[in-house]
């Protein structure tokens, strides 16, 4: 069997917490789900900037690249380094460095007691969305002029490329034909961004024609917050660019127990040879840091993730029917409705995927 390895970089905040009870379960998969699987362990983030001013070195870029499958990352962001400059460095070294132009990030309820709309259930709320990951207003194209006067001026320039907005529908519609899904909805503002968000619609409509057993659905994105209130039943698969995506996917956690269930991946399509990025959404959140009540199942969940990534696709439902138990069971934190600590909730969690390994 040939070994993966997994680079796994804590972060900063709540970071390293959660991410070492990810490990712990990571090495359970190892030892008792045999899966080979072997370790590298990063010293990046906040601590590692303030100590010696180092971010994301090329060196390390490069081994990634070339002995990894993938990375499981905490968050970033310290209050410490205000510019965030580790932060960006890191993130967009891998999500820009490595190509990994798809964010995916399914936005699934576990348990029916998490579901904040009236009148529904876990099985009502089932949606993955692909959100566009190296284009968009996050290029960083822009500037500012006159800065600090009354006439400043600030410029963020929203970039779309043909093969970017091409490549992201497409990966869309080919995880849902995969897996069983009728419906891909892409949202945009078309009728507001004339150009940039008319290449979107147009291509979505051309790439569409290439899968007619799946229902191919334009709404903008506001009516699409509105949409996922008012019946998320509707949708199985949204695409959608940097930015919106980045909004609509905060409003998906909401819907599935907040950001401390929402786990997510960052990967160049389909392809399951490049490095990728596994990360929970949920921030380094410092003021929770070292009180051990921060959330883990997020970042169980997106070992879940990896592991199908990976080719061991058995594990994700066994890790998420584990969390479902411990969820119905109040055996979770309190931002869920349990009374444990990160610790105790994840340890909960590995005994009843240890007993069914």
């Amino acid at each position: 069997m040939t070994t993966q390895k997994i680079a796994i970089l804590g972060g900063d905040g709540i970071g390293p917490e959660v991410i070492r009870e990810a490990r712990l379960l990571l090495e359970l998969l190892r030892d008792k789900g045999g899966v080979s699987l072997e370790f590298l362990d990063l010293d990046l983030g906040a601590d590692r900037y303030l100590r010696d001013g180092t971010t994301f070195p090329q060196a390390i870029a490069d081994q990634l690249r070339n002995e990894c499958r993938a990375v499981l990352l905490g968050a970033l962001g310290d209050p410490r380094v205000p510019g965030l400059e580790h932060a960006r460095d890191i993130l967009f070294g891998m999500r820009f460095g490595y190509d990994l132009f798809a964010n995916v990030r399914p936005v699934r309820v576990l348990s029916d007691r998490l579901v904040p709309l009236k009148g529904r259930l876990a099985k009502d709320i089932d949606i993955v969305v692909f959100r566009e990951n190296t284009e968009g207003v996050y290029v960083g194209f822009g500037g500012q002029f006159k800065k600090g006067t009354p006439d400043e001026i600030g410029i963020n320039e929203d970039v779309n490329t043909r093969k970017g907005v091409e490549r992201i529908i497409r990966a869309a519609f080919e995880w849902a034909s995969k897996n069983g899904k009728k419906r891909v909805c892409m949202a945009d503002k078309s009728n507001a961004m004339r150009f940039a968000h008319e290449l979107w619609l147009r291509t979505f409509q051309e790439v569409a024609k290439e899968y007619p057993a799946i229902e191919a659905r334009h709404v903008y994105v506001d009516a699409l917050c509105l949409f996922m209130i008012q019946d998320p039943t509707q949708f199985d698969v949204v695409v959608t660019n940097n930015l919106f995506g980045d909004i609509v996917t905060d409003l998906g956690a909401a819907l599935q127990g907040g950001l401390g269930m929402a786990a997510s991946a960052n990967v160049h399509g389909s392809d399951t040879q490049r490095v990728a990025l596994f990360e929970p959404v949920h921030g380094s959140a410092p003021p929770l840091a070292g009180k051990d009540i921060a959330n883990p199942f997020a970042s169980f969940l997106t070992v879940g993730m990896m592991m199908t990534h990976l080719g061991h696709a058995k594990f994700e439902p066994l890790i998420e029917a584990a969390i479902t138990e411990a969820l119905d069971a109040h055996k979770c934190t309190r931002d869920v409705g349990g009374e444990l600590g990160t610790k105790a909730a994840s340890a909960f969690v590995r005994e009843l995927l240890a007993s069914r390994l």
